[in-house]
């Protein structure tokens, strides 16, 4: 159909203002931040280091490396992420840091644009688009993308990938979602309960194909780390323990938190902690098989996010951007049940207070316990409204079949 001029003067107002935001924040991060101690220098420094011939696993090279570059902190004896990420890296890597954060700003506002507009479009409603720059305003407050942007962390890679499955998993079955799905263990402490979660519930759709994907993107990703270091897969696990062991108590899952109610005691802490962890990916799990022919493949998606949140063993708040699916949906959600947008914008200005706030008491106490409630928020949410949609159906789901 034919756009009418006020569609088309729509359209060029949301860009403008979009690639304003988009710019501003970038140019604010890039201004005023200590970007040489952020997240991202990690990761660029990886991809600097394999294109210069040398190793991030390597502790020598990797301290001189944060020397040469002018980095204003060392958190890490040496890198603590898969040998593929460094790889996926090397792109940044070839030019100068500061060239490199300041496109990564760009890229990461770029993605998590691409996933709002997409998904509001999802519902189907034209009125539910125009909330886009309202909610792009709301959720450059909204704590986990707040973070995220300063620190430069990966999260939006994630996120898109993510998106870019449930894209390709809508209509039918993929074996290119499945290789995707794969790309999520570029951090494994994220990618291994997600894996579990989505692997339990394409089992129970018998989708083959995509599980298929599945294994054959880790062998990919096993296959790139192999042909930079043969020897990749046990330094990194070397370097994940050590971190996971100066990280307990920290954080806002139930590892942590059964570690300070045991009183950090190790083998209480692991026998509470891990008791509670398959709980909850137990729990879901069965919930996911029992109703995978009910949920759809957005709802599902919806459910097993904060949940492999809070029962992993090593996730910060910027994780949390991932949250940015499941909100979608719940705004899409609430304004068909309710046909208003004071209730989307009560729940925005909730979230984005709870998890600055969360933020705050962060860096006051350098522990994550408070983004807890985060979670608590947007778990609540989706279960509140599925089961809503299940006794109360609206006429239109919100989410794609």
């Amino acid at each position: 159909m034919k756009k009418t001029s006020r569609e088309k003067l729509i359209l060029l107002l949301t860009v403008v203002l979009l690639v304003g935001m988009i710019y501003l924040r970038a140019m604010q991060n890039y201004t005023k931040q200590d970007y040489h101690s952020a997240n991202f220098f990690v990761f660029w420094l990886s991809g600097r280091l394999l294109t210069e011939g040398e190793s991030p696993y390597n502790p020598d090279q990797w301290l001189a490396g944060h020397e040469r570059y002018g980095a204003t902190s060392i958190r890490e004896a040496t890198f603590l992420y898969p040998l593929p990420l460094a790889a996926f890296m090397i792109p940044f890597g070839l030019f100068t840091f500061d060239q490199a954060y300041l496109g990564w700003q760009i890229l990461s506002q770029v993605l998590i644009a691409i996933v709002v507009f997409t998904l509001l479009n999802k519902q189907q409603k034209t009125e539910d688009s125009r909330l886009f720059i309202p909610i792009m305003l709301f959720l450059t407050f909204f704590g986990p993308m707040y973070l995220t942007l300063q620190i430069g962390s990966l999260g939006p890679l994630t996120l898109i990938i993510l998106f870019a499955a449930m894209v390709l998993l809508q209509k039918k079955p993929s074996f290119a979602a499945g290789i995707l799905l794969a790309l999520t263990m570029l951090k494994p402490s994220q990618g291994v309960p997600i894996l579990f979660l989505i692997g339990i519930w394409l089992l129970a759709r018998k989708d083959w194909k995509t599980i298929l994907g599945i294994f054959l993107g880790g062998i990919i990703l096993w296959v790139i780390g192999m042909s930079i270091n043969p020897n990749w897969v046990g330094e990194f696990l070397h370097s994940g323990e050590a971190a996971f062991d100066r990280r307990l108590g920290f954080q806002s899952n139930v590892w942590s938190f059964s570690y300070l109610l045991c009183n950090k005691e190790q083998n209480c802490s692991f026998a509470l902690g891990g008791g509670l962890a398959l709980l909850l990916l137990g729990g879901t799990a069965f919930y996911l098989w029992r109703n995978h022919a009910k949920l759809t493949l957005w709802q599902a998606f919806n459910i097993i996010i904060p949940i492999t949140f809070v029962s992993t063993i090593y996730l910060w708040a910027y994780d949390q951007l991932l949250y940015i699916i499941p909100i979608i949906w719940v705004i899409g959600t609430l304004i068909e049940r309710t046909k208003s947008y004071i209730h989307v914008f009560i729940l925005l200005v909730i979230l984005d207070f709870f998890s600055l706030y969360a933020l705050f008491q962060q860096a006051l106490t350098q522990k994550d316990l408070w983004s807890l409630g985060t979670t608590i928020i947007v778990l609540g949410m989706v279960l509140g409204l599925t089961y809503l949609n299940k006794i109360k159906p609206i006429d239109k789901p919100s989410a794609p079949a």
